[in-house]
C-alpha cells in the first residue's frame, strides 16, 4: 500500500487523519495480492472496559480466518491495529495478506472511531489497551486459534497509533507472543513537546480529525484529553497533570514489562515520531533481555512508505519475525539492525533508489563520528510576536518534509533577521552521517528565556541548501544571561538523520527564532546566539546488503521485470521523437496479434536482420527457427521494444509497436531464463511481479495462469524447493499473468528433461485456445514440430520459409542414412553433385538433403567409396526441412563433436 498524498481528499488533508490512516499500510506488505484462502466475518463485540471495568463499549471487528483453520488444525492469531483516524477498513488489505499466509487476523476499529462506540483516550491502558485484552479473551475462546496451555498464540501489529497500542498491550498482557510496532511513539510528552516546545501543527492535525455534532469543541475525544490539548495549545506548555495524562498513554514507563520479542520499525522521514522515539523504545525493551530488532526506513509520517525496495525490506523482516515467533518456524531471527539512505533517482528519473546497509547489532543514535568545525560570529536574531512570520522546515501532510517520498530533502524557508547561520568549510570527501548530530549552543536573552530552533543544513556547492528530512531541534532555554559574552554552552542534540553530504558540500547549522510547526512566545524579543566549535556527525559502519536471503535486493531478479524497466527507458527516449513517430492504428489488423513487415536492423558495420516478414494469428502457436546468427534474438529484441528497428514496422493488434504503448499490456513475454526469489513461494513471486506492473490485482487472473501452467499445489511451495522444470513452468505462468492475448517465449523448454518437455508442450497448446496466440523461439526442432501449428524459418537475417508445419515438412526431400563410417560418408556426399546438405543425427546416422537426386545414385556413390550402408529411410520431418532451408549452417540443431 503506497502512500500518495495527491490522492487524498481535502477533508482528509485538513483533518490530518489521512496519513495516519494510511500509514497502517506499512504493516501490510504493499497490498500483496494473493488468492483468497480465508473467510472474513464481521462482528460487533461488546467489551467491559475503563479503570474499574464499569464501562461498556462496542467494537466493530472483522475476523479473517484461513479456510484451513479448524479445531483440529488451529492457527496463530494477529491483532491488527489501525492508525489514528482510521478504522478496521484501513488495514483490510493488510489483514487479507496475513490471512493468506495462514494467520487468523482480528482487525477492529478502536473506540472513538468509525462504528465503534466510546471515546478517544489516546491508547490509555484503562481503555484502548484493555479493549485489546478483551479481544485476546475473545480469541482464546475460539477453537480455531492455536493455544499454549490455554493462552492463544497471538501477536500485535500496528503502525503509529496502532504501534503504540501493540507496545502497551505487550506490557500489560503476558499472553502476547510477539509485537511489530511501526513509526510510533515512546513518550507523548517528548513527541509533542520536544525540548519543551509545543508541536502545534501535528497536535492540531490529531485534534482536528475527530468530529462529533454533540460536542463541537472536543469531538469524540475524552474530556480529560480534550482539556489537556486546549490548555497546552493556549499556553504552549503542559501542566504536570497534562504531562501525567500523556505519559499514561506512553510506552516509556512500562517498557521493562515487555517480554514479547519486538521488531521495531521507525521512519527516517518523520517529524511526528522521529528516530529518537524508536531508539528509546528499543533501548528500554532490550535492557530486560527481550529480543529486539530495529529497522529504519526512508519513509514515515512525512515520507510515506518510501520506495518499493523499502516496502519489500520491511515486509521480509515482518514475515520472518512472525514466522518464527508465532508459527515456530526456523531459527530465531538475528537482532541485527538495518537502515537505508536515498542514493538517487531510478533509471526512469522517477522515484527514488535507496542503498540499504546492516550491522550485527543496533548501535543507537550516537555512534562516534566526525567533528566538523563551524564558522561564524555571534549574531542577533529577532523573535516576532506569536511567532509570526516564521520559517518553514516542514509542513505535516503537505509532502514538504522529504518531498513526500523519503527523498531526504525538505523544502525550507528562513525569515531574514530571524536566523543565524554557522557553516563549515567545503568537505574534502563525501560523508555519510547516520545518527543524532550534536552542537554546542550559547544564547543570551533580555528576558532570561529563549525559544530557539536549531537546524542541520546541507549546503551543496551547487543548488539550494536543504534540511535533511525536514528535521529540527526546538529548545526552550531558561536562566540565560543578557550578554552573549556571559553565556554558557548548552549541548543540543539534533534529530537523528541518515544523510550523505557530498564532497564539496558544506555542513551548516542555523539557529532560528520561529518555526511554523511549533508554538512561539507571544511577546517580541531579540536574542543573541552563537555556536561553539564543531558539530559532531555520527556515522554507522554498515555493510551494504547483498545477501540473497534478503528479499529486497532481488526484487528485480526476474528478467521479465528487467524487460519492463528497459521498455520504460526506451519510452523516455521515444518521447523526444514523438513528433516523428507514426501512432496510427491499422483498423484492418486490430484482431491480428502480430504482424512484422520489412523488419531491418543494422548496426555500425553489421546487418543483423535484413528483411523479416511474418504474421501470427489468433489460435496459432508459431515457432521461430534459425541457426545461430540468423537474426532470431535481434528480432525478438525489437519485438519487445529493447532496440529500435532501422526500418520496417511491427504491429500488435493493429497498433504500431511503441515503447510504453498501452497495447503492450496485451503481450506477455519470457526472454532468457527465469529469476525468482528463493525464499518466497511461487505464488508470492508472481504476486510481487504483478504488483510491480501497477495494474489492478483482479486483472492478473492468477488462478487461470496457475492452471494453464500446471503448477498445482506446488505454487504455494518456496521456489528454492523447485526443480528446474518447475521454475520454467513458473516463468511461463509469470508471462501468462493477465492472460495476454499474445505470448512471446524464448527457449521455454531449455534444460528440461523429456517428460517435462512433453508437459510444456501441453501448456503451450492449452494457452493458445480461446483465441490467444503464442510465438516461441526454440532450437529443439522435434518439439517445435509437435507443439507448433506454424513455423517461421530465418537464415542470414531473412525469412526463408513461413507457414503451417505440415506445409514446411512436405517440402523436405531428405533421407536418413545409417553408415559404417560417418566421416568418410560425409566427405563423399559433400562432393556429390545435387546433394544440398549433410548433417550428423547421432551415432552412425546422417540426414542428407538430396534435393531431387535419386536415392540409388547416393547409395551407389557411397558403395563405390567403400562406405557400408545399413539403412536408407525417407525423411519427412521438420528437422529435414530446416536443414534443407538453411543449407550447411546447421548449428541450430547441434554439431557432432
Amino acid at each position: 500500500m503506497r502512500l500518495r498524498l495527491p490522492g487524498l481528499t481535502r477533508r482528509q488533508v485538513i483533518s490530518g487523519a489521512a496519513v495516519i490512516v494510511l500509514v497502517a499500510g506499512l504493516v501490510g506488505w504493499a497490498a500483496w495480492p494473493t488468492p483468497k484462502s480465508f473467510r472474513a466475518v464481521d462482528q460487533l463485540i461488546s467489551v467491559r472496559t475503563g479503570p474499574d471495568d464499569s464501562a461498556s463499549v462496542t467494537l466493530d471487528t472483522t475476523l479473517y480466518l484461513p479456510k484451513s483453520a479448524s479445531a483440529e488444525h488451529p492457527v496463530p492469531a494477529i491483532l491488527l491495529a489501525h492508525g489514528f483516524g482510521g478504522t478496521k477498513q484501513s488495514v483490510r488489505a493488510d489483514a487479507e495478506q496475513y490471512a493468506d499466509l495462514g494467520y487468523a487476523v482480528l482487525a477492529w476499529t478502536a473506540q472513538g472511531f468509525g462504528r465503534s462506540t466510546g471515546e478517544i483516550h489516546l491508547d490509555s491502558p484503562d481503555w484502548e489497551v484493555k479493549d485489546a485484552q478483551r479481544l485476546i479473551d475473545w480469541l482464546a475462546a475460539r477453537p480455531e486459534i492455536r493455544k499454549d496451555g490455554g493462552d492463544p498464540r497471538v501477536a500485535a501489529v500496528g503502525g503509529s497509533y496502532g504501534g503504540a497500542l501493540s507496545l502497551l498491550l505487550a506490557a500489560q498482557d503476558s499472553r502476547v507472543d510477539a509485537i511489530v510496532p511501526m513509526i510510533t511513539w515512546n513518550d507523548l510528552v517528548t513527541s509533542f513537546l520536544p525540548g519543551g516546545v509545543f508541536k502545534k501543527q501535528w497536535a492540531g492535525q490529531f485534534f482536528g480529525s475527530s468530529e462529533n455534532p454533540q460536542n463541537a469543541q472536543c469531538g469524540r475525544f475524552a474530556e480529560d484529553i480534550c482539556q489537556a490539548y486546549l490548555s497546552i495549545a493556549t499556553t504552549g506548555k503542559a501542566t504536570p497533570a497534562a504531562e501525567a495524562l500523556l505519559r499514561k498513554s506512553s510506552p516509556a514507563p512500562v517498557l521493562d514489562k515487555i517480554k514479547a520479542p519486538t521488531l521495531l520499525v521507525q521512519g527516517q522521514v518523520d517529524t511526528l515520531f522521529p528516530l529518537s522515539e524508536g531508539d528509546a523504545n528499543a533501548r528500554g525493551i532490550a535492557a530486560n533481555g527481550t529480543p529486539v530488532r530495529v529497522a529504519w526506513f526512508t519513509g514515515g509520517h512525512d515520507g510515506g512508505t518510501g520506495p518499493q525496495s523499502e516496502v519489500d525490506r520491511l515486509r521480509y523482516l515482518t514475515g520472518q519475525w512472525l514466522d518464527h515467533y508465532l508459527k515456530g518456524n526456523g531459527k530465531a531471527p538475528e537482532n541485527s539492525f538495518t537502515y537505508s539512505r536515498v542514493s538517487g533517482l531510478n533509471a526512469q528519473g522517477r522515484g527514488l533508489v535507496t542503498a540499504a546497509s546492516s550491522v550485527p547489532s543496533y548501535p543507537g543514535l550516537n555512534d562516534p563520528g566526525a567533528a566538523v568545525e563551524l564558522q561564524g560570529p555571534a549574531q542577533q536574531i529577532a523573535s516576532p510576536p506569536d511567532g509570526n512570520p516564521a520559517g518553514i522546515s516542514s509542513l505535516p501532510l503537505a509532502g514538504l518534509s522529504g518531498l513526500a517520498g523519503g527523498s531526504g530533502v525538505a523544502v525550507t524557508q528562513e525569515i531574514p533577521g530571524q536566523h543565524a547561520d554557522f557553516v563549515s568549510a567545503p568537505l574534502a570527501a563525501a560523508y555519510d552521517a547516520a545518527g543524532a548530530p550534536v552542537v554546542h549552543l550559547r544564547a543570551a536573552s533580555p528576558t532570561g528565556e529563549a525559544t530557539l530552533f536549531v537546524k542541520l543544513y546541507d549546503v551543496p556547492a551547487k543548488g539550494a541548501p536543504s534540511i535533511p528530512d525536514g528535521l529540527i531541534a526546538p529548545v526552550h532555554l531558561t536562566g540565560l544571561p543578557k550578554s552573549i559574552a556571559d553565556a554558557v554552552p548548552v549541548t543540543v542534540t539534533l534529530p537523528a538523520v541518515v544523510h550523505r553530504f557530498e564532497a564539496g558540500s558544506r555542513v551548516g547549522v542555523t539557529v532560528a527564532s520561529a518555526d511554523t510547526a511549533y508554538w512561539s512566545p507571544p511577546d517580541p524579543v531579540v536574542y543573541s546566539v552563537a555556536v561553539d566549535g564543531a558539530i559532531t556527525l555520527p556515522a554507522i559502519a554498515g555493510t551494504p546488503i547483498a545477501n540473497p536471503d534478503i528479499i529486497w535486493r532481488y526484487i528485480l531478479a526476474g528478467l521479465v521485470a528487467a524487460l519492463a524497466l528497459a521498455l520504460l527507458v526506451v519510452l523516455l527516449v521515444a518521447r523526444g521523437r514523438a513528433r516523428r513517430i507514426d501512432r496510427s492504428v491499422d483498423t484492418e489488423l486490430v484482431d491480428m496479434p502480430l504482424v512484422v513487415r520489412g523488419l531491418r536492423k543494422e548496426y555500425k558495420n553489421f546487418v543483423a536482420v535484413s528483411k523479416v516478414d511474418f504474421t501470427v494469428r489468433r489460435g496459432q502457436v508459431v515457432g521461430l527457427l534459425g541457426p545461430n546468427g540468423a537474426g532470431k534474438t535481434t528480432s525478438l529484441r525489437v519485438l519487445m521494444g529493447l532496440t529500435r528497428p532501422t526500418s520496417g514496422e511491427i504491429l500488435v493488434f493493429g497498433h504500431r509497436l511503441l515503447p510504453g504503448s498501452p497495447v503492450l499490456s496485451r503481450v506477455g513475454a519470457l526472454v532468457e531464463g527465469p529469476g525468482f526469489l528463493p525464499h518466497l513461494t511461487g505464488a508470492q513471486n508472481l504476486e510481487l511481479y504483478w504488483k510491480a506492473t501497477g495494474r489492478p490485482a483482479q486483472d492478473a487472473h492468477f488462478e487461470e495462469a496457475y492452471d494453464i501452467a500446471g503448477l498445482g499445489t506446488a505454487v504455494h511451495r518456496r521456489v528454492r524447493t523447485y526443480s528446474h522444470g518447475m521454475r520454467q513452468r513458473l516463468a511461463i505462468a509469470q508471462a501468462m499473468l493477465g492472460l495476454p492475448e499474445l505470448l512471446v517465449l524464448d527457449e521455454p523448454t531449455d534444460g528440461l528433461d523429456p517428460p517435462q518437455i512433453a508437459e510444456m508442450r501441453k501448456v503451450l497448446r492449452r494457452y493458445a485456445t480461446g483465441g490467444r496466440a503464442v510465438l516461441v523461439s526454440s532450437h529443439l526442432l522435434a518439439e517445435v514440430e509437435q507443439t507448433c501449428t506454424d513455423v517461421v524459418v530465418m537464415h542470414k537475417g531473412e525469412v526463408v520459409a513461413a507457414g503451417p508445419v505440415e506445409d514446411i515438412v512436405g517440402d523436405s526431400p531428405s533421407v536418413q542414412l545409417d553408415v559404417s563410417d560417418v566421416d568418410a560418408a560425409e566427405k563423399v556426399l559433400e562432393e556429390l553433385t545435387g546433394v544440398k546438405a549433410v548433417a550428423w543425427s547421432g551415432g552412425r546416422g546422417l540426414v542428407v538433403d538430396i534435393d531431387g537426386t535419386p536415392r540409388a545414385e547416393v547409395v551407389a556413390a557411397l558403395v563405390r567409396a567403400g562406405v557400408g550402408i545399413d539403412r536408407v529411410t525417407p525423411r519427412r520431418r521438420l528437422e529435414d526441412a530446416f536443414l534443407s532451408l538453411v543449407g550447411g549452417d546447421t548449428k541450430a540443431s547441434g554439431e557432432r563433436s
